[in-house]
């Protein structure tokens, strides 16, 4: 896979396991933040505040070492660790998967709960839509007037992605474009007399 491309899913989505009477109901979000996360977990907790355990794992970014997993009272290791692994095995980031436990009453051992937490994992990413997105990173310009024709023939050909364009006082654009093509276009930039950059690219995953 190239460096500035990951997998994710599109939509959040849903899948569900059953095991001798217990019920693993497993929910899986497209994330961008921990903030983000936290308020899910949060709202999920009010949501099945009657279940026994509401177990997850998440992974953020694309360079595969931010992470984290929780048991929530189920024995260590049983569950986050295995939602996690269908993430890693599917290659997947910036998602969140949460497993809500409803207990049947009849204990299912490590290595049934490891299983059914991997099994419940596995069906939500089963149900949802995967797909590749680009690493962006984002570089603000000012130009004069007099140069105006010459910022957008640059833009019109390279098209990057224009978040925000003001042209009241001083002529200033906040571009976006795959990382990989930005060296192109701030070569580009470099040459049109009077623009200079505000800020050095900051980039968005």
């Amino acid at each position: 896979m190239e460096t500035d491309v990951y997998r994710t899913i599109e939509v959040a989505s849903e899948g569900i396991y059953k095991e001798k009477g217990s019920r693993f109901i497993s929910l899986a979000y497209p994330v961008m933040s921990e903030d983000e996360i936290r308020r899910i977990i949060s709202c999920l907790k009010e949501e099945y505040y009657d279940a026994r355990h509401r177990c997850y794992a998440w992974r953020l970014g694309v360079n595969e070492m931010y992470f984290r997993t929780n048991d929530d009272g189920e024995p260590s290791s049983t569950a986050g660790k295995p939602i996690l692994g269908q993430i890693q095995s599917n290659a997947l980031t910036n998602i969140l998967i949460v497993v809500v436990r409803y207990f049947g009453g009849i204990k299912l051992g490590v290595s049934g709960l490891i299983n059914a937490y991997r099994e419940a994992a596995a069906d939500a990413i089963a149900n949802a839509k995967i797909i590749e997105k680009t690493i962006d990173d984002q570089l603000r310009i000012q130009f004069s007037y007099l140069a105006m024709n010459d910022v957008m023939k640059i833009v019109k050909e390279i098209a990057p992605d224009v978040l925000e364009r003001n042209f009241e006082m001083a002529c200033e654009m906040l571009l976006a474009i795959r990382q990989k093509d930005m060296p192109n276009l701030r070569n580009r930039l470099e040459q049109v007399d009077s623009l200079v950059f505000l800020d050095e690219s900051n980039r968005k995953k």
